[in-house]
C-alpha cells in the first residue's frame, strides 16, 4: 500500500481505524466526510492526509484505485460501489460484503510477525474479538522471537546450513522463548542454535 492513493469515505471511528492502518502502511490518503473524529482532524492538520469536508458525490473516485466506504448509509455504499465498477477501482464497504471487491482481515502485528483473522466479511466484530484474544497469547516476546529467528536463519543461510522444519518447530517452542521473556537475548540465541542442532 506504500505510496498508493486511497480514498476513505466517512469520518467516524470505523473510518479512523482504517485510516490509521493505511497511514501506517505509507498510503496517500484522502478522506471525504462532512464530519470527522478528532484523530482524523489532527491527521489533516498535520497534513498526513487530505480532507474534503462534504458528503460523497458521484465522480469522487476519479484517480483512486482503492476506496474504503465507512458510512452507515446503504445508498452511499451502493453508489460508491457502482462508481468503483465503472472506474475500475476496488471498493471495500465496512460491514457490507455485498458492496466489497475485497475484504480486510483483522490484523495483529508483533514486529515482522503478522497474524490475520477473517470471517470472509460476514462478521468483522467476530474477527476483531478473536484478534483481541490472540493479542493475549501473542505477547511481546513473539516480536523478539521473530527477530531472533530471522537473524539465526540469515546466519545459517550464510553458512550454507539447512535445518529441517521439525527442528525449527521444536526449537522455537523451547527454552529460547523463555530466555527472551527475561531479556537474555544472547543466551536465547545460543539456545536456539543448540536446539536447532547447529554447531556453534
Amino acid at each position: 500500500m506504500s505510496g498508493r492513493r486511497c480514498l476513505v469515505i466517512g469520518g467516524g471511528t470505523v473510518a479512523e481505524r482504517k485510516i490509521a492502518n493505511l497511514l501506517e502502511a505509507g498510503a496517500e490518503v484522502t478522506v471525504i466526510s462532512p464530519e470527522v473524529t478528532a484523530a482524523i482532524a489532527r491527521w489533516s492538520e498535520k497534513q498526513e492526509l487530505a480532507l474534503i469536508t462534504r458528503k460523497y458525490q458521484d465522480g469522487d473516485l476519479s484517480g483512486f484505485q482503492i476506496v474504503f466506504v465507512a458510512t452507515t448509509d446503504k445508498n452511499v455504499n451502493d453508489a460508491v460501489y457502482r462508481e468503483g465498477k465503472s472506474r475500475g477501482a476496488w471498493v471495500n464497504a465496512a460491514d457490507d460484503p455485498a458492496h466489497c471487491d475485497f475484504i480486510l482481515p483483522s490484523v495483529l502485528r508483533r514486529g515482522d510477525l503478522t497474524v490475520a483473522v477473517s470471517s470472509s466479511g460476514t462478521s468483522p466484530a467476530l474477527s476483531r474479538a478473536i484478534r483481541e484474544e490472540l493479542e493475549r497469547y501473542f505477547t511481546r516476546e513473539y516480536e523478539l522471537l521473530a527477530k531472533l529467528a530471522a537473524e539465526v536463519r540469515e546466519e545459517l543461510q550464510q553458512r550454507s546450513i539447512s535445518v529441517p522444519f521439525e527442528n525449527w518447530r521444536h526449537a522455537l517452542n523451547g527454552e529460547s522463548r523463555r530466555l527472551l521473556m527475561h531479556g537474555e537475548t544472547a543466551r536465547a540465541k545460543s539456545r536456539l542454535l543448540k536446539d536447532l542442532g547447529v554447531p556453534q
